[in-house]
């Protein structure tokens, strides 16, 4: 990194991310690599209304790559040097878990310590509501959100995920670039290092490649 990136005013950034995915677990922990470059604001959505709205499937829907996915983030958790358990089960519904979030207006101290409940602490917090609260240090009594604004918003996010380009968690957004997944991280800074990259010929032939089925 030269001296004029390392001075250079942080580029606007937007994670789109849900508890539910152990990849976004391994993305947010990661988060400091993109220090000083990327103001990254956090936004939660359901991933299972993206998937239908891409008409996308998730690898806990699919039998062979749910086996294959889940053994790889042991894998990637070992390599990450980051602590990770499963939860009771997977997949499971985030949906009132996300809604707090959108509600809480959650940043990065709450949105991590969400995370580590489900990949640190094995658990849902569907089982154990109370419990989850009081881990994001709220109130033990705090009712799961069902206000009509709330799950609007909710739906909104990830309208909004659609249309910036998004197909799955994490995704990454910067400049109109939608980089999926925790693999990306690398190919975003090197974007962030050669902000014409999408306009190169090769780059602009694969966005356009004839489809030959």
């Amino acid at each position: 990194m030269n001296s004029d990136q390392q001075t250079a005013k942080p580029v606007k950034g937007i994670l789109y991310y849900d508890i539910i995915s152990p990849f976004s677990y391994f993305y947010i922990k990661q988060r400091h690599r993109f220090e000083k470059r990327v103001d990254i604001q956090p936004i939660p959505i359901l991933v299972g209304g993206l998937f239908r709205a891409t008409d996308n499937r998730g690898p806990g829907e699919i039998d062979a790559k749910r086996t294959h996915t889940y053994q790889y983030c042991i894998w990637l958790a070992e390599k990450l040097g980051l602590p990770f358990r499963f939860p009771e089960h997977h997949p499971f519904l985030t949906v009132a878990a996300q809604r707090l979030l959108v509600e809480q207006n959650a940043q990065w101290e709450m949105i991590e310590r969400a995370f580590e409940y489900i990949w640190v602490e094995g658990k849902d917090p569907n089982l154990s509501w109370p419990d989850f609260c009081q881990y994001l240090d709220l109130a033990i009594d705090t009712p799961k959100p069902d206000s009509p604004d709330i799950k609007a918003k909710l739906i909104a996010n990830m309208e909004l995920a659609k249309a910036d380009g998004a197909f799955g968690v994490p995704t990454l957004i910067l400049n109109g670039h939608a980089f999926w997944g925790v693999d990306t991280i690398d190919w975003a800074l090197d974007y962030l290092n050669k902000p014409s990259m999408f306009e190169e010929a090769a780059y602009l032939y694969a966005g356009q490649v004839p489809k030959g089925l």
